[in-house]
């Protein structure tokens, strides 16, 4: 309201003797009720006495404690606040809200079935596609520390992926292979051994040779020389049943059993030849194999061929496969998403330095490295703690979950030494990570370019990784307001009722006391309005 009203308003009333005394009317009112109430009040309060404080109070911080219990369970069990659910579900319709991050109501049925299938999906567990030898590298480690680095949840899982990649309904045509179906059910490591050696003296069988390279062969060495073995033996039942394929079910079956066997070995092979610096060659391989079956998406090849090819530091090459595969409508991987970063950051992170982006601002460049780490981060949070060394490092799992701490582990595992290898990669990831949070301030809720950070991920990665390694749970679900408020409440009229149980007369008068104050402002405040109309 600007001057010129404000002085017509005043005017008005001073020049309007009906208006004054309708005013002046108006405040005795409201003088006199007061007045009734403070002698109510003051009547009511004379004749209440120490023990109806004591009894008040402890009621409050009794109720208060209960409500406080009941948040804290249900927010354990479903991980959000009952009173701040109840406020979203029910009161804001009824008070005309509207949540502008819902969909359309024409796709709101759709959206929910979308949301909910992606939740599963990314819960899913996947094969690590850089996995560990059991022999040569697992139990070596087992050998020097006395520790398990597998879970049996994760090796029950690979032994239900190997029944499923390496056996068929028509084994009991082949006896080596009925003895091998057999094997891979063992939970005894000695037990599967043996069972491959007594498949070995019927016939050359590759999936004995493949189950002796995993977890008899001491070195990688020793690994590749069965794997070879198992490559014969393999190429030539793969070349018996794509003859016969076509000839009924049973044989498809078989054919499919043989053509996942042959992809396995020369992964392996390929793997094998990496690990003993033969990367080129292992590159090779690699693409030699994605030619030959490139509907076999489902091994992953792609984030192998990655990884060498930044050892051998052809980031042109890196693009070029980043390029095919970074695509909207395929699932992302820590690698995907990281190693796009890495090129991005590989471009500026030389001379980035923080006090002078601080005073310049950041370059097209830098900024898209930036926005390149804030995607990695919003997918995985889990993997700069690692590249930072902020956490220890452990072997990976032979199973990962995408956006979880064992996905974390297996790409910071054999992707640091690249990370260091680029100048200011590490600087410049430490600078700008912890800002993803900044712009998603509510991950599990809300994402930005991914579905919020699913929630079961916490549970699926204890049961993958080892006991004497602590879980990384970022971003840690934060208490809800409610539970806060609730437990600040209780705590308060606990205290309150612990006074009055000790001081019960003095408490009384300290609540007398409280509430003539809040009368003599009210009356107090009626008093200045009453002054400021008569002005």
């Amino acid at each position: 309201m600007d001057i010129w009203h404000l002085s017509l308003q005043i005017s008005f009333l001073k020049y309007s003797p009906f208006v004054q005394r309708f005013l002046n009317l108006i405040g005795l009112t409201i003088c006199l009720f007061f007045f009734c109430v403070s002698s109510v009040v003051s009547m009511f309060l004379n004749t209440l006495t120490p023990k109806f404080y004591v009894a008040l109070t402890g009621t409050s911080s009794l109720i208060s404690g209960l409500i406080l219990i009941f948040e804290w369970w249900y927010f354990r069990k479903y991980g959000t606040s009952f009173i701040e659910q109840v406020s979203v579900s029910h009161l804001r319709p009824l008070l005309g809200g509207v949540d502008s991050s819902s969909p359309s109501n024409s796709n709101t049925s759709n959206g929910e079935a979308d949301s909910n299938r992606q939740s599963v999906s990314e819960c899913k567990v996947w094969r690590n596609p850089l996995n560990l030898f059991r022999g040569a590298e697992y139990n070596r480690y087992t050998w020097v520390t006395g520790r398990e680095p597998l879970t049996y949840y994760d090796m029950n899982l690979s032994a239900q992926d190997h029944q499923t990649f390496f056996t068929c309904d028509s084994d009991h045509l082949r006896p080596a292979d009925a003895i091998m179906q057999k094997a891979w059910r063992e939970r005894n490591p000695q037990a599967r051994i043996s069972a491959a050696h007594e498949a070995l003296e019927l016939e050359d069988c590759a999936t004995a040779y493949i189950l002796l390279a995993e977890e008899e062969a001491t070195t990688i060495m020793e690994a590749e020389r069965l794997f070879k073995q198992a490559l014969k033996a393999g190429e030539g039942c793969y070349r018996r049943s794509q003859q016969l394929q076509h000839h009924g079910t049973q044989y498809e079956a078989q054919h499919r059993r043989d053509t996942n066997v042959l992809v396995y070995i020369k992964r392996r092979l390929a793997m094998c030849s990496r690990k003993l610096g033969r990367t080129r060659e292992a590159v090779k391989m690699m693409r030699d194999l994605m030619k030959e079956f490139p509907l076999l998406s489902m091994f992953n090849i792609h984030e192998n061929l990655l990884e060498s090819l930044l050892e051998l530091q052809n980031y042109a090459d890196v693009q070029a496969v980043l390029a095919k595969y970074d695509d909207i409508s395929l699932p992302k991987s820590a690698t995907i998403c990281y190693t796009a970063a890495l090129l991005k950051a590989r471009a500026v992170s030389d001379k980035f330095s923080p006090e002078a982006a601080s005073r310049r601002g950041l370059s097209t460049a830098e900024m898209n490295a930036v926005e390149a780490i804030h995607r990695a981060v919003e997918f995985n949070p889990h993997v700069p703690k690692y590249l930072l060394e902020m956490k220890s490092l452990i072997l990976p799992p032979e199973h990962i979950l995408k956006r979880g701490d064992s996905e974390a582990i297996a790409y910071a595992f054999f992707h640091l030494q690249h990370w260091k290898r680029v100048e200011g990669a590490l600087n410049l990831l430490h600078c700008t990570w912890e800002g993803t949070f900044r712009m998603i301030p509510y991950p599990l809720e809300k994402g930005h370019l991914f579905y919020p950070y699913p929630i079961c991920t916490e549970t699926a990665d204890r049961e993958l990784l080892p006991m004497f390694h602590e879980v990384s749970v970022y971003p840690k679900k934060e208490l809800p307001f409610f539970i806060l408020f609730t437990a600040g409440l209780c705590s308060f009229t606990a205290m309150l009722a612990l006074l009055t149980h000790q001081f019960p007369e003095l408490m009384g008068v300290f609540a007398k006391a409280c509430i003539y104050m809040g009368v003599f402002l009210s009356l107090s405040r009626n008093t200045v309005c009453q002054h400021l109309t008569n002005f």
